[in-house]
């Protein structure tokens, strides 16, 4: 096989990836980002650059051989099986981006798009903590609260794509807004999210007088954010920690919901919850005891993404070699 090309679209940057399958994990080959500055420069400029800086590259490493796929991660909404990109919020200005055409006439191979979430479910079964599961859950606990679904040894994105768009499942009446609705999942599970809800928990106890950790007064109310608060509960704080334990018993709570519905053989989740999981573990745990069927939750670990840092890279990689909806309709 020839090299893998991987793209990483971001709000903020973008990635070109070169990589290689070698045995059962992927070798990186090197990459290169830039700033995709949507609302600034037009899509056609960024994907102008993607495949200038893949051609770069691609004669860096001419001995690497020929491209055999090119993969494209980016956040939804999108349409995995036409290979069009459908106005994400981070992306203004990107309605109906015909990005694997594009791709496909620059650099004469086959391209596949996913979102993110499914892009990064797909590397962690392939190279993570997903490895030799035939039913696993991947969810972002990011900058929002994404899932991708791996069932029966393949990736399910159900009828129009927008399978694990857990984020938006409602957990409580009232409490902090995520995916435009109080209380959901991704009110209580991202970044955003906890931030919210710090923000509320110190108005309180600034208007009673107190003081709080992660705040130096009612003017830093506006800047809390998810970090900030992981930094107090590092402290030992004990609104920070309480905080988290909130964050936990609510991910506890649609974890249940998951493991009655889909019977997993491991959840794994990312980014926050990897770096902050002793906070959250005990109420999470604490949470699925008492709402999940024993014997589903006996069987189902939960555990943090192993890939870091680098899981951009490995997800759009994972795209090329996934079988998504496009590839299946190719078959």
């Amino acid at each position: 096989m020839g090299v893998l090309v991987g793209v990483d679209i971001g709000g903020t940057k973008t990635a070109v990836v070169l990589g290689r399958p070698r045995n059962d994990t992927l070798e990186i080959i090197d990459r290169e980002v830039f700033l995709t500055e949507p609302g600034v420069l037009s899509w056609r400029h960024a994907v102008g650059r993607v495949i200038d800086t893949a051609h770069h590259l691609l004669r860096k490493h001419a001995a690497e051989g020929p491209v055999a796929r090119i993969g494209i991660s980016c956040g939804g909404p999108l349409d995995s099986a036409a290979g069009l990109i459908q106005s994400p919020p981070n992306l203004p200005g990107w309605s109906d981006v015909p990005i694997t055409l594009e791709l496909e006439r620059a650099l004469g191979s086959r391209a596949y798009l996913q979102n993110d979430a499914n892009a990064c479910a797909l590397a962690e079964w392939r190279f993570g903590a997903g490895r030799g599961t035939r039913n696993m859950v991947f969810l972002t606990f990011g900058t929002g609260m994404g899932a991708g679904l791996i069932v029966d040894g393949k990736l399910y994105e159900g009828t129009n794509g927008l399978a694990g768009e857990v984020g938006h499942i409602r957990l409580s009446a009232e409490g902090p807004q995520g995916y435009g609705k109080n209380g959901s999942f991704e009110g209580y599970c991202s970044g955003g999210g906890i931030a919210r809800l710090a923000r509320s928990e110190a108005e309180k106890k600034l208007t009673a007088g107190q003081t709080v950790a992660f705040c130096p007064g009612r003017e830093g109310l506006a800047g809390i954010s998810a970090e900030a608060v992981g930094k107090a509960a590092e402290a030992g704080d004990p609104l920070a920690l309480e905080i988290f334990a909130v964050s936990g018993r609510f991910l506890g709570r649609a974890l249940a919901l998951i493991i009655d519905l889909l019977n997993p053989q491991r959840i794994v989740i990312g980014s926050i919850y990897a770096r902050c999981r002793r906070f959250i573990e005990p109420s999470m745990k604490e949470e699925i005891a008492r709402e999940a069927l024993a014997p589903a939750a006996h069987v189902c670990e939960v555990v943090p993404a192993v890939l870091g840092e680098t899981i951009g890279d490995y997800a759009c990689l994972a795209a090329a070699l996934g079988a998504g909806a496009r590839e299946r309709e190719e078959r």
